[in-house]
């Protein structure tokens, strides 16, 4: 069943339940009225009765008498007599409870009878002016039934027809409602089809529905970002491998001939195949570690920064020997990944020490959530601070040098991960300054800091 004639279903039936129960009280309020209207009547014409005197009574019985027009009255007797009016041929009904009435021995009582084939009201109340006497007053309720029968039937067409209407516009409500719905099962049909993540929804309003179309849109267009981000950085790496593949094959394919080399350049070519097979093998390993930061596979814990940030500085220390790194740390706890903060810091501090000159001196800065990695270096050129986290970005002064331009695109994602950014900038007197800035919790314990020189 679609859900379409789900809808449909579902609020047909809701509008027919609420059409049964409000036509079964109209007519049981209705049917109430008119046969309370007949017990009143008779209630009326029996105290009428009742206060009369005997000759009165008698006069009722046999004369015509205008306060009793469409009643008929009858007199029963303690004994079980009946005393009737001239205009009844046939006698109402009396009952043991009826002599009981009669003898004073029960009250007032209504009774529906048959009365010669017809259905009358009965009402039997005792004589008030003398004991022994019972008086029935009846009216026939032929008139009475058909008006019910009338609203019975008005009533069941009526719930027919509204049941009918409210499944005609359940179908039209249904229709509208689900056109978003169908709009958005399209544009996926397109999507899954074609591959275009470009297309999007028109949104209107701001229900549920809308807030739908809205969210499919934002998911398309944040799969549309990361299958451009994937092209770029297949083509980039692609591109990036290409040159160090080609002069690997080059140089192999020279060690291969069968035929004598220069003194030396055996020994060069192989220094050379050795120098790109480790270029080669750090690019791999960072576009690894760019994946796997993209799949977000680490949970964040409670960490120090600063430790974090010492651990790493160790890292680089043992591959930097020329470098002396002067720290700056107060404890800083925060939320994060320890092992890509300690790759990120790391990267940052790798940048500087390749920067820095011989005896050069770098400076690593923790402070409340804040990483500060300053070097003595000649700086980046104003054309190229923006684009020094871009991923592959070499700039013109870095291309001689060693290295796949992914370190700092690396430190820029784990950045992002973490709520946090990081920027870099000309720092005083020469050099440059990367800031990389993270949220972090409230210190637990009083801030200690310490200022180590470390070569």
């Amino acid at each position: 069943m679609s859900f379409r004639a789900r809808m449909t279903l579902l609020a047909t039936g809701a509008v027919a339940i609420a059409i049964v129960f409000a036509s079964v009280g109209l007519f049981v309020v209705v049917r109430d009225q008119l046969y309370n209207g007949v017990d009143n009547a008779l209630s009326g014409d029996a105290r009428t009765l009742a206060l009369r005197d005997p000759d009165q009574l008698q006069h009722a019985l046999y004369g015509p008498d205008s306060s009793l027009l469409g009643s008929y009255p009858q007199i029963v007797l303690a004994d079980g007599d009946v005393v009737r009016s001239q205009f009844q041929l046939i006698p109402l009904p009396v009952t043991n409870e009826t002599l009981a009435v009669a003898r004073s021995q029960a009250g007032a009582y209504y009774t529906t009878a048959k009365v010669g084939g017809n259905r009358m009201r009965v009402y039997t109340v005792p004589y008030r002016l003398g004991r022994g006497l019972a008086i029935q007053v009846a009216r026939p309720l032929a008139q009475v039934d058909r008006a019910v029968d009338r609203v019975r039937t008005i009533l069941l067409v009526g719930a027919l027809a509204g049941i009918g209407l409210a499944a005609i516009l359940g179908l039209l409500v249904s229709g509208a409602a689900i056109a978003p719905i169908r709009r958005l099962t399209r544009a996926t049909e397109q999507v899954t089809e074609t591959g275009d993540l470009s297309q999007r929804l028109e949104v209107h309003g701001k229900d549920e529905l809308s807030q739908l179309a809205t969210r499919f849109n934002e998911m398309l267009a944040a799969l549309e970002e990361s299958a451009r981000a994937q092209r770029q950085l297949v083509g980039d790496a692609s591109h990036e491998l290409r040159t160090p593949l080609t002069s690997l094959r080059t140089n192999i394919e020279v060690l291969a001939r069968d035929r004598p080399l220069p003194p030396g350049e055996r020994e060069r070519l192989l220094a050379d195949v050795v120098e790109q097979l480790g270029e080669m093998t750090e690019l791999i390993n960072e576009l690894i570690e760019l994946a796997r930061g993209e799949q977000h596979v680490s949970e964040p814990e409670d960490m120090r920064l600063d430790l974090v940030a010492g651990a790493a500085l160790q890292r680089v220390q043992r591959n930097r020997p020329a470098v002396t790194f002067l720290t700056h740390f107060d404890e800083s706890p925060m939320v994060g990944v320890p092992a890509t903060l300690e790759r990120a810091i790391g990267n940052l501090l790798d940048n500087a020490a390749k920067w820095s000159p011989p005896g050069g001196i770098v400076d690593l800065t923790v402070s409340g959530g804040e990483v500060l990695v300053r070097d003595q270096g000649p700086g980046i050129a104003d054309e190229d601070l923006p684009y020094v986290f871009d991923r592959f970005y070499r700039s013109t002064a870095a291309r001689g040098m060693p290295g796949s331009g992914l370190g700092l695109a690396i430190v820029r994602q784990v950045a992002h991960a973490h709520g946090g950014e990081v920027t870099a900038e000309h720092a005083e007197g020469g050099g440059t300054l990367m800031r990389l800035r993270l949220p972090v919790a409230e210190p637990l314990e009083p801030v200690h800091s310490e200022v180590t020189a470390v070569s």
